[in-house]
């Protein structure tokens, strides 16, 4: 359990014809199925480790769950359909949920297979979000300065320790904007399993909503990555690479701050730009080319 890199003997070669064998770090990807009071729920691929906070996070962002009263206790079972008699894989998770809580309904229309490139790309619409969400993240108060968010991305990759060895790891981390403190930093092979280990740290430590705090990720926003954000109740989501137009429309209509291309010293932000404490006060000039 919690295996996060494997090795494996690759042939390296150049153009300039230096070939040769050599160990190579691989980042661990396996199935997790999550079942919740014991009946099968979701089934991701994702790097193994901190598998509840997976689990929890991913509660979190279908809307079962908002609070940390609502969880009671985890456990991983034994192989799936073995009864245990192969062993414990640590690859099926079981969650009990506080007496009281509603169970995640067991339709089959509920019942999906997570790659870890999708996430949760069964939400019907936008509006399905919105009227589940526990919080409203547009009358967050929040306040960052450009020069604060510029560094984040950094900040995120000095605790990507697994990606130093493989490369092939995304990171996610959450910051308390008023202290300056790092809070949290996971890594998954899957970006939104990355975020839900964020949350669900969160909901286990009792700490929803996350108000006040900005989620940086490392790769692309899609609306997945936004909709985790807004149900978790963060009011800000900073990225390094691009965001989708569905991403943005609902971080517009959610009133959640997006800010992407987040490189060096410029970054593009998509939403409640009013959020950011920009060093000029020149305004912005129009272009007709987008800029990155």
């Amino acid at each position: 359990m919690g295996r996060l890199t494997t090795s494996r003997r690759v042939t390296r070669i150049t153009l300039e014809g230096v070939n040769r064998q050599r160990p190579d770090a691989i980042a661990v990807e396996e199935p997790l199925e999550i079942r919740v009071a014991g009946a099968p729920l979701s089934v991701t691929m994702r790097t193994p480790g901190h598998d509840v906070e997976l689990a929890a996070g991913f509660l979190v962002s279908e809307g079962v769950l908002s609070r940390g009263d609502q969880f009671a206790r985890a456990i991983h079972c034994g192989g799936p359909g073995t009864g245990g008699a192969d062993g414990n894989t640590y690859n099926v998770l079981d969650l009990t949920l506080a007496p009281g809580v509603a169970l995640p309904s067991t339709d089959i229309a509920r019942s999906f297979y997570t790659t870890s490139s999708c996430g949760v790309c069964g939400t019907a619409s936008i509006d399905a979000v919105e009227k589940v969400s526990a919080y409203d993240v547009s009358t967050d108060p929040l306040t960052v300065s450009a020069h604060d968010v510029a560094a984040l991305p950094d900040r995120l990759r000095e605790q990507q320790k697994t990606f130093d060895k493989t490369g092939g790891l995304h990171g996610a981390a959450l910051f308390d904007v008023a202290t300056g403190e790092l809070l949290v930093a996971r890594e998954d092979v899957g970006r939104h399993n990355a975020v839900d280990k964020v949350v669900g740290w969160a909901l286990l430590n009792d700490r929803l909503p996350l108000r006040g705090t900005v989620l940086q990720v490392s790769g692309r926003v899609s609306f997945e990555l936004v909709q985790k954000a807004v149900m978790a109740g963060i009011p800000m989501l900073s990225a390094v690479s691009a965001p989708s137009s569905l991403a943005i429309e609902l971080a517009e209509r959610a009133g959640l701050t997006l800010a992407a291309f987040v490189r060096g010293s410029s970054m593009n932000l998509y939403t409640r730009a009013d959020r950011i404490v920009a060093p000029t006060t020149t305004p912005a000039e129009h272009e007709t080319a987008s800029v990155r």
